[in-house]
């Protein structure tokens, strides 16, 4: 478990690394996407192995660092790469990261990931708004901190609302950028499983039953953290495959980074556009 020092401390060496620049948005760019990151203006890189009580990413497409600088006039912190529990990371150390980029000063989360289309009006390609999430399967990042333990996160309310995990108005301004630019845009909920494996068939069936229309193995503890620290979020998935038994085939993680490759134009403009409007 960590303590409020455990973050102030890797804030302060990634401050160090940052000089003047302070960011203003978080961007979380998962499997395939981190080409963004390639985008920024003036990049500042640094690597999660190099900060303090950090993790390293070990997922396949993901670069595993910081890349600070300017982004459609914007001051963002870009995660090339994120970490996820089938690496054996916890829920917290997962989204670690984003209480730090807090405490830097970003006070806004874009972030995006590789997903499974659940729903069949979906196919491959398609980029989906997050309206919501569902995670039934792992406790909250902050379960276990009992009694005074409590006090050393540095939270003041153990309990608080999640009622609307990704911000209404950044909703309504992602659909106007995909609107003015062309670009198709559904909105769904994400359902998070832990991986790698893929899900099965009767997975996905549950899945849809209980009203997901995307399935993922990350962005929920990212989003929950950023919730603690009054971040306001908006998400995006890239359908880069069908999910299990969705299409008579095999699913595989080179179809992920290829789907992802694909998309790149789109992606980024819709991201481009949304970041300027923030």
């Amino acid at each position: 478990m960590y303590t409020l020092k455990h973050y102030q401390e890797s804030a302060l060496y990634l401050k160090d690394k940052l000089g003047k620049f302070t960011p203003e948005v978080l961007l979380i760019l998962g499997s395939g996407l981190g080409f963004l990151a390639e985008e920024v203006e003036n990049p500042i890189f640094v690597k999660y192995g190099d900060i303090p009580h950090f993790r390293s990413s070990s997922a396949p497409g993901h670069a595993g660092r910081f890349v600070a600088g300017v982004f459609e006039g914007k001051n963002v912190l870009a995660m090339q790469g994120r970490l996820h529990l089938y690496e054996g990371y916890s829920p917290e150390e997962s989204a670690y990261p984003v209480r730090v980029a807090n405490l830097v000063g970003a006070d806004k989360l874009l972030l995006t990931c590789a997903c499974g289309g659940v729903n069949t009006d979906y196919k491959v390609g398609d980029l989906v708004l997050m309206t919501d999430y569902i995670n039934f399967t792992h406790p909250s990042l902050l379960a276990g901190y009992a009694g005074s333990a409590f006090d050393l996160t540095g939270f003041e309310n153990r309990f608080f609302d999640m009622s609307k995990a990704f911000d209404t108005d950044y909703r309504k301004l992602a659909h106007d950028v995909a609107n003015t630019q062309k670009i198709p845009l559904h909105e769904g909920v994400y359902f998070y499983t832990t991986g790698p494996q893929y899900e099965t068939p009767a997975e996905i069936r549950a899945i849809r039953t209980l009203g997901g229309d995307l399935v993922g193995m990350s962005a929920v503890h990212e989003t929950l953290m950023a919730r603690r620290c009054n971040m306001r979020v908006t998400g995006f998935g890239l359908v880069t495959n069908m999910a299990a038994g969705v299409l008579d085939q095999p699913l595989s993680e080179e179809e992920v980074l290829t789907e992802a490759k694909n998309a790149a134009p789109r992606f980024s403009a819709l991201v481009r556009g949304v970041v300027k409007g923030l």
